[in-house]
């Protein structure tokens, strides 16, 4: 042996003493085997005892906070509304409102007069908010209903009593002509725990305004929710903060710097929507990001959803496709059709856009600018990108608007059609155009989308046209599903 194996021999000497011979001792080891392995098949069966006999603890976990998934009846709605604008602005609210089934009010700011007949019993009860005059307002610019209405969340707690109040999880803000999409509001709700503190919500779309508003802010028009430990905190500081915040434009801006004292900060969703545009919505709908639609607002500002209807028409008939699957309402997705190097754009109870050309997925989905920014009727900045809505007619897509919805067994049929198709087929002369205009309408097939798909990483649907040119009596027929593991959407 050579000096540098005697070495390291040596050096393992002093080791040996602590790992006595095997074979002196056979009773020890097997001794040792029997207890370690008693010891794990007891861990695994105690282990399987406590996950089979506490579900509602499993639940917890996967939900976010004790006591099961948030439903509708944990969420109390505080609506901020007026005497003089509920008549008009009443239909959208009674959109998604569900007597007997959504809890809260509208606050308005006196008792109705008697002359406007009985109140509606298709609308939220209404209470009058107490007398602000006591608070400072000092903002040039806005209006001191501002103040009243901050102070209705507070109103909205304090009515409710300990015991109501402990049923309840959310407080949710937002205007009368606030659109909510109830079982999406849920099911973002249900990714956070209403045992902690959270604010949730988003911000304008128009960087104008939050750039005098603030990024930190949850804007009321497109609503945003309170856990309830956070509520609380907040009705023990909010009116005087309210006098601290006196220079502060809106109700919104005024809770969100008091949240901010509290130290919360927004956690924003994409699904909440002010809409701060001027225009049409029609770019912005048809690519929405991948998030549940949760609201959209200012719907008495910009052109109706669907042309050829009125603005609460088109409420009306999106709500018909929402109804029929939530969760997928206004999902996009899009796919190609090879053999004629189509681009098909589906926003699910919307619309079909239909390129008889390829375009790109980075294009595909970012929004056309058919709309302008809020207070300037600029054409940027936004906090999303844009692409232009070309002037050229021969690159421009065909749209098909949503007609109906169909339920199927295990999903929906919905079909969309061209609205003014006889100006549309006068519009580019291009031979491809020529095939494009021929297709009459889009038969889009969907299994229901489950609710809690928003508790994973988000990740856009597939598409892919059915029976090769999927085309039957000029209806070209699509299906919607899950990718496939290591699907991805490119063009051929």
């Amino acid at each position: 042996m050579s000096h540098s194996s005697e070495t390291a021999a040596n050096r393992l000497k002093p080791w040996k003493h602590l790992h006595p011979p095997p074979a002196k001792t056979p009773k020890f080891k097997n001794a040792l085997l029997l207890i370690s392995a008693f010891t794990v098949l007891y861990l695994l069966y105690f282990s399987a005892a406590l996950r089979s006999g506490c579900p509602a603890a499993a639940a917890a976990d996967v939900n976010g906070g004790g006591g099961g998934r948030t439903d509708l009846s944990h969420i109390v709605f505080a609506i901020g509304g007026s005497a003089g604008t509920w008549a008009r602005r009443r239909h959208y609210c009674e959109l998604w409102w569900r007597p007997n089934a959504t809890r809260g009010h509208v606050w308005l700011d006196e008792t109705p007069a008697a002359a406007d007949g009985p109140w509606p019993e298709t609308s939220p009860p209404y209470r009058v908010s107490a007398d602000s005059t006591r608070f400072h307002y000092t903002n040039p610019y806005g209006s001191r209903s501002a103040v009243r209405i901050a102070r209705i969340l507070k109103e909205s707690f304090e009515e409710l009593g300990h015991e109501k109040r402990d049923a309840v999880r959310w407080f949710v803000m937002g205007d009368d002509d606030t659109v909510f999409f109830p079982e999406n509001l849920v099911a973002v709700l249900n990714k956070y725990d209403h045992r902690e503190m959270y604010y949730v919500g988003g911000n304008s779309e128009s960087v104008e305004q939050d750039l005098v508003h603030l990024y930190a802010t949850g804007y009321g028009g497109g609503g945003f929710a309170v856990s309830r430990p956070l509520a609380e905190a907040l009705v023990g500081v909010l009116d005087g903060c309210i006098d601290r915040y006196a220079d502060a434009y809106g109700s919104d801006l005024k809770i969100g710097s008091c949240i901010n004292e509290i130290g919360v900060p927004i956690t924003k969703e994409l699904g909440f929507h002010q809409m701060d545009i001027r225009g049409s919505p029609y770019g912005l709908l048809s690519a929405h990001p991948i998030a549940p639609l949760v609201s959209l607002h200012h719907l008495d500002y910009i052109h109706p959803v669907f042309p050829g209807q009125s603005r609460v028409e088109s409420i009306k008939t999106l709500m018909q496709a929402y109804n029929s699957d939530p969760s997928r309402t206004l999902q996009h997705t899009f796919c190609y059709d090879p053999t004629r190097n189509w681009s098909i754009s589906v926003s699910w109870g919307y619309n079909v856009q239909l390129y008889p050309f390829l375009v790109n997925a980075k294009d595909l989905s970012t929004p056309l600018q058919t709309f302008l920014t809020w207070g300037t009727w600029s054409e940027e900045p936004f906090t999303f990108n844009t692409r232009a809505m070309s002037l050229e007619p021969c690159e421009r897509p065909i749209v098909f608007f949503y007609d109906r919805v169909q339920k199927l067994a295990n999903g929906t049929l919905t079909t969309y059609k061209t609205m003014d198709s006889l100006k549309q087929r006068t519009h580019c002369d291009n031979r491809n155009y020529a095939r494009g205009y021929a297709v009459k309408g889009f038969n889009v097939f969907a299994e229901r989308l489950n609710p809690t798909i928003w508790n994973k990483a988000p990740r856009r649907q597939c598409c892919e046209i059915m029976g090769g040119s999927g085309q039957r009596d000029g209806v070209v027929q699509v299906r919607i599903r899950a990718c496939n593991q290591g699907e991805s959407v490119t063009p051929p």
